[in-house]
């Protein structure tokens, strides 16, 4: 490797800059909550994927069964509740108004998740 002189000294010290930069940029991008491509939950594994999702207001979002069992989908205000839903089954729920809206398995209390509704 050949010395730095000090003139390419500058471009190393900024090359390096923006590294930091760039990593720290995709640690915050990644522990971001999903914001809504497709907008749809996952049921699978006694969970909901993605557990907290953002989304704009008027957005339809589909809860998916993957699961061998069935599951339900549980407003904790009583703003919606699905049937049971057998393996591949969905629900669709139009979110109007921005706000947080927690949500539960009505068959398995423990899981749970978010929708937070932007204006």
């Amino acid at each position: 490797m050949r010395n730095l002189t000090k003139a390419n000294r500058p471009r190393v010290w900024c090359l390096g800059l923006c590294l930091i930069f760039a990593t720290a940029a995709l640690g915050i991008i990644l522990t971001l909550p999903a914001v809504a491509a497709g907008a749809e939950v996952n049921i699978d594994n006694f969970a909901f994927t993605p557990k907290e999702l953002t989304v704009k207001a008027g957005t339809t979002v589909v809860f998916r069964n993957h699961d061998d069992i069935p599951h339900s989908v549980v407003g904790s205000k009583g703003e919606f509740h699905s049937k049971a839903l057998d393996t591949d089954d969905s629900f669709s729920f139009t979110f109007a108004k921005a706000g947080t809206y927690a949500y539960s398995c009505g068959l398995h209390p423990r899981m749970q998740g978010k929708i937070a509704v932007t204006p």
